[in-house]
């Protein structure tokens, strides 16, 4: 889930070759450099991936189980004012388990496990949700994950930044070499969608012995865009 995008925005202003010739034999000297753009916030959204697991003798058994004990989470998580688009199910697995005894293999039972992915708004409940999740049945909590709602500003100032960057870095490059900057011949950016996740892996045993709702510290979330920059210079 938490997957990178690599998205390539490009803005080419090409130079005019006098007919006849070829362009590489009059675009003239450049110089390609980067630049990286990083703005920090205070993140206003997490997600967390809770998880249900249960065992039968026959995969019917093993989903009707599980069917029933997802549930029971999905109730509890939704009783706290979650909205309905806030939960997603993330996945879903059947499989057989199996014994092994003088090298041969019997089937023990079978192992259904649903997971879900649920986005909290107000990062103060986030705890309150991992709490009642575990309270109520879910197996496994993990996969923290800090967020901002609206990334679109952030973005902007991350990217014009970045172009600052790499236009400085660009000037630098051709005034050591004794030239100076013509104009911006290409412009690409490569922009990461994805925050990085925060793991957190919770034993059921060890919350519900806390009695509390864990604490959940969503510290900064970075946007980081970066550029190369491809100039003429004379």
């Amino acid at each position: 889930m938490l997957n990178s995008i690599l998205l390539p925005l490009v803005l080419a202003f090409g130079l005019q070759a006098p007919a006849g010739s070829a362009s590489t034999q009059t675009e003239g000297p450049v110089v390609i450099t980067t630049g990286e753009g990083v703005v920090k916030l205070a993140p206003d959204r997490v997600w967390v991936s809770i998880a249900a697991e249960s065992r039968a003798k026959s995969p019917k058994e093993a989903q009707r189980a599980n069917a029933d004990a997802m549930k029971a989470v999905l109730d509890r998580v939704k009783a706290l004012g979650l909205p309905d688009d806030a939960i997603r199910t993330s996945g879903y697995d059947l499989q057989p388990e199996f014994d092994y005894a003088n090298g041969k293999q019997t089937i023990r039972g079978y192992l259904a496990r649903n997971s879900v992915e649920v986005r909290v708004d107000d990062i103060s409940r986030a705890g309150d949700v991992l709490d009642v999740a575990v309270a109520s049945g879910a197996t496994n909590v993990s996969g923290v994950r800090f967020d901002l709602k609206d990334r679109g500003a952030p973005e902007r100032e991350a990217l014009r930044s970045a172009v600052a960057d790499a236009r400085r870095r660009a000037d630098a490059a051709a005034f050591g070499a004794g030239m100076k900057v013509d104009r911006v011949v290409r412009i690409e950016e490569h922009r990461s969608m994805t925050p990085e996740p925060r793991p957190m892996m919770m034993a059921r045993q060890s919350m519900v012995a806390d009695e509390e709702a864990p604490p959940i510290v969503p510290g900064e979330t970075e946007v980081r865009v970066s550029v190369t920059l491809k100039s003429s210079i004379k």
